[in-house]
Parts: structure tokens; sequence; C-alpha cells
């Protein structure tokens, strides 16, 4: 079984192999890493998708990384998405060919990209709600929501136990992001894995340059 885990490890030199090293002492073989943000006290945040074989428990990751001295595991959670260090790229890419439902693509592709549960687009709010005018990943069935965040920009997290939020979006440990997309909203939320500073610029580059591919503008009419 694959596990996406989220570690807060010291920014010196070995310490990358050293939990690699770690992680393999209990047969865990490493598909991926993102290095997801640099902090100025000398740690690094990266992100870690990992094999694990079907006798061992994910406790088993998370005791093994800890053996690293300075490193904690931050999250760790079942992955199920596709291994790609080109997501941003093929999600351009795809933008790029003028499919018919530019935005359901790109809500898709967001999802993938930040290894979310789920993104949706909301279009600019009337009387408070913003409907849906897309949905990607495993997006909740929901047509429209209140929206007193608005504006989108910044880009930014948004709490989801806010009373604008569907209950269970808090109670499953909903970690929600939000950008600008043109006149829309880019929803992201997804489980337990919360938004970085460096997550949150890459966001917003994204899906600004998303806007400038793909007419999503239109899509609201």
């Amino acid at each position: 079984m694959s596990y996406l885990m989220r570690l807060v490890l010291p920014d010196r030199p070995g310490a990358l192999g050293a939990v690699a090293t770690a992680l393999g002492t209990v047969g865990a073989d490493i598909l991926s890493i993102d290095v997801i943000q640099r902090s100025p006290g000398g740690t690094a945040t990266d992100d870690f998708v990992v094999e694990l074989p079907s006798d061992k428990l994910a406790d088993s990751l998370v005791s093994a990384a800890g053996t690293v001295e300075g490193v904690y595991v931050e999250s760790i959670r079942p992955y199920h998405g596709q291994i790609d260090p080109h997501r941003e790229l093929e999600l351009l890419d795809k933008l790029g060919r003028n499919p018919e439902d530019p935005l359901a693509v790109l809500a898709d592709g967001c999802a993938r990209v930040f290894r979310a549960g789920w993104a949706l687009v909301i279009g600019e709010p009337v009387g408070g709600q913003g409907s849906v005018l897309a949905a990607g990943g495993g997006a909740p069935e929901v047509t429209s929501l209140p929206t007193p965040w608005w504006p989108p920009s910044p880009t930014r997290p948004l709490d989801p136990d806010d009373t604008w939020a569907p209950a269970d979006w808090g109670r499953l440990g909903t970690e929600l992001a939000v950008t600008a997309l043109g006149e829309h909203a880019l929803l992201i939320g997804r489980s337990t894995l919360r938004w970085v500073p460096s997550e949150l610029v890459r966001l917003q580059h994204l899906a600004a340059i998303a806007a400038t591919v793909a007419p999503v503008q239109a899509e609201s009419s």
C-alpha cells in the first residue's frame, strides 16, 4: 500500500539519506520525494510517497522516521494518486489543447498536482453564494457555497470549521486553500496535509498561468 508522509527534518547534508535508510529498514520503497519548504530555522518540509509491504502497518513508517535525530512525521495518510514529477506541465499542456470543459480539466488537474482530495471552481458570488462551476477529484456534491471569505485573493488557507463550510469538512480534518482564477475562485481540499507558504505560492502561480492558457472566463456564462 502507498502512503503520503509529510516529514519535517533538519536541512543538512545527509539528513535525507538517513531518512531513506531508516524507511528502508521496514521494507518501505520510496516512490517520490517533493521538497515542499525550507525554513530559516534550518528545517525542511518534504513529502514522501512510499510503498509499504502489505504485512506492515503505517505505524512502522512513523517509528522508522522517528529514529533519525531531528525528524518528525507531521502527517501520514494512504495515497492513491499518480507519481509524476511533471504534474504542473502536464496540466498546462492539457489546457493548451482547448478541451471542451477547461474548468473541469483544471479542477481535476489541480487536485492531482497538490495531492488533494478534491478541487472546486467557484464563480463570483451573488447574494453571498458562489455557484460551483466545475469539480475535480473526489469533490463533494455541492452546487453552491457561502463565500464570506471572498475575494479569493490573496491566496491563503481557509478554516473548515467556519460556519460557511459543510460540517463534515472539519470533522474529516480537511485542509482548505483558495486562490483567484481570473474572476473565479479555485478552492482545494485535502485531508490532514497542511498548506505551507511555498505551496500557496505554487498554487497562485499555477492558477494565474492556467487562466491565461485556457478561456476559463467563458465557462461562467
